[in-house]
């Protein structure tokens, strides 16, 4: 497998974290334990993710490099946004915390630290492949 074969990989599959985030927080109905995230920061979460996948893709795709380096940085600032969204939705614990319900996908939150620490390694590649070479 090549590099420029794992780079467009984990883009796709920045994509699916960024759209199965949004679904799952819009949800109506709330889940014990766990502390609602405020709509703005879901809606920055969904448009800085869309306007730094577009940015990458286009880079990836033969635009200049410094088309590249924005999407790299909103994809990090991205990052940022997933993570203080998993931070607030992660069950509380204490003496008055109610346990969290299962939100119908998987068992507790698990699906959604496995895609944000996913997130920020595949980052975290984005940004050494893109300070090594010029081009994928």
């Amino acid at each position: 497998m090549t590099v420029e074969n794992l780079v467009w990989m984990l883009t796709a599959l920045a994509a699916v974290v960024v759209m199965l985030t949004r679904s799952r927080l819009i949800s109506s109905g709330k889940q014990a334990g766990v502390s609602e995230s405020p709509p703005e920061l879901l809606g920055a979460h969904t448009a800085v993710g869309v306007v730094a996948l577009a940015a990458w893709v286009a880079w990836l795709s033969g635009a200049a490099r410094p088309v590249g380096l924005v999407g790299l940085v909103l994809l990090w600032v991205e990052v940022g946004i997933g993570l203080m969204i998993l931070a607030r939705w992660l069950p509380s614990r204490g003496r008055h915390a109610t346990g969290a319900t299962d939100d119908g996908w998987a068992h507790g939150p698990w699906l959604s630290v496995l895609g944000h620490v996913g997130m920020l390694l595949g980052i975290s590649f984005f940004t050494w492949v893109f300070i090594s070479t010029s081009r994928v």
